[in-house]
């Protein structure tokens, strides 16, 4: 049964403090969810509090919030668009990354179905994505501000009564919608899709649905919400698109659930230590616990993966320019430098052992890692050159171009 909420904050893409509540089950989370309500809603619309409540129930978490400027979110919804929703919903994945578990399941009610499928490429911990009576193309809501077009692009703004609310859109807001192709999206989402939508829905028509469907690739499910308005304001309707969503995630978000081999898709590291493990999706993708931290690999499309999280070397590049990028800031805060930002761009390949001068190995291919550093600030060339220097002094590269030692051990079989 569902637990208790909590109430949350944190910054949306403009940086303005954003409000937002989090469902929580009774007992254990088996996984967590992000969910964006309908346009000009807020996370205390009736839908989205039934279905985060029914989600809870079946041990989902859900973080809802309120878009910029809406609800009790800071910000000026007049200066938001889609761009600005997509950017809120990836800020609001990054805060459950760092502070509990990054989502698995995104979900979206109308406009916000459509703001979690452009968004879903950059939440790559995100197994399936729900969309709720939602617009194949963003600038579907532009018919709403019809009546005040012509006053919008004469004056660059207007006041529109949505939803027995007055709002000012500007310009830049139909501009925003109508430059984004949501179906391309669509085609590229990598993650399993459910469609609900209602037939007989008058706001967003029921061929919307059909156009994200016949979009996506499969895994993919469509569920007619028969009778039911675009707001879902029936109790039972709601609780209908709960109970039916928890079912079909069960089988994409795993923890919680033992496998065949009794064995959960949840795993925990020791701090100090780092878990890696196979997710079942495809033949290669992994989830990584390193301490309380969730990551994902895989392998890209081309060799058989399914390109849901950066491969093996793309994590050690990673390492290593962390490192670095540390290392640097580390010594000029020591020296008390105006070093003002790092950037660090690594590429790794192979090459013939013969045309690498500081290589003892003279034959056949040795692996080569490239290192670029970027640098701002007000510095001069010996201490940029110092930098360069330091550079090479990180944990990790030194591990890197030292010996090392490396054990391997069969764990004992946990049947025995």
């Amino acid at each position: 049964m569902a637990g208790n909420s909590e109430k949350l904050m944190f910054t949306g893409a403009g940086d303005e403090t954003l409000a937002a509540r989090l469902d929580l089950p009774s007992g254990e989370v088996r996984a967590y969810a992000l969910f964006a309500h309908c346009f000009t809603c807020t996370k205390d619309i009736f839908a989205a509090a039934r279905i985060a409540g029914g989600l809870a129930a079946q041990g989902i978490a859900v973080l809802s919030f309120d878009f910029t400027g809406l609800g009790h979110s800071e910000g000026e919804f007049a200066n938001t668009n889609f761009s600005s929703n997509v950017g809120d919903l990836v800020r609001a994945a990054d805060h459950l990354r760092e502070t509990r578990q990054a989502p698995k399941l995104l979900i979206g009610h109308s406009l916000g179905g459509a703001a979690v499928l452009a968004a879903a490429a950059r939440v790559p911990e995100a197994v399936a994505v729900a969309t709720i009576g939602a617009p194949a193309d963003p600038g579907h809501v532009a018919h709403l501000m019809a009546p005040h077009k012509a006053e919008i692009e004469r004056t660059g703004e207007a006041e529109v009564v949505l939803a027995g609310r007055t709002f000012r859109i500007k310009k830049q807001f139909l501009d925003d919608i109508s430059q984004h192709n949501l179906e391309e999206a669509v085609r590229h989402l990598r993650k399993a899709l459910l469609v609900f939508h209602a037939p007989r829905d008058e706001t967003v028509g029921i061929d919307n649905a059909g156009r994200i469907f016949a979009a996506a690739k499969h895994p993919k499910s469509f569920v007619s919400l028969d009778d039911a308005d675009h707001l879902l304001t029936r109790h039972a309707d709601a609780a209908y698109v709960a109970d039916v969503l928890a079912a079909w995630a069960g089988r994409y978000l795993g923890p919680g659930q033992a496998a065949a081999d009794g064995k959960t898709d949840s795993i925990s590291a020791e701090p100090g230590t780092v878990v890696v493990e196979e997710t079942g999706e495809g033949p290669y993708a992994q989830r990584i616990a390193a301490g309380r931290h969730m990551l994902r690999a895989d392998e890209p499309e081309d060799v058989g993966g399914l390109d849901s999280g950066p491969g093996p070397y793309d994590l050690l590049l990673a390492g290593l320019g962390a490192c670095t990028s540390m290392t640097l800031r580390m010594y000029a805060n020591r020296k008390g430098w105006p070093l003002e930002h790092v950037s660090v761009t690594l590429a790794h390949d192979k090459i013939h052992a013969q045309d690498c001068a500081d290589c003892e190995t003279k034959a056949g291919r040795v692996d080569r890692i490239t290192r670029r550093l970027a640098v701002a600030g007000a510095l001069d060339a010996d201490q940029r050159a110092k930098l360069l220097e330091i550079a090479d002094k990180c944990p990790v590269h030194r591990t890197l171009t030292s010996e090392v030692s490396i054990v391997t051990e069969m764990a004992e079989s946990e049947s025995g």
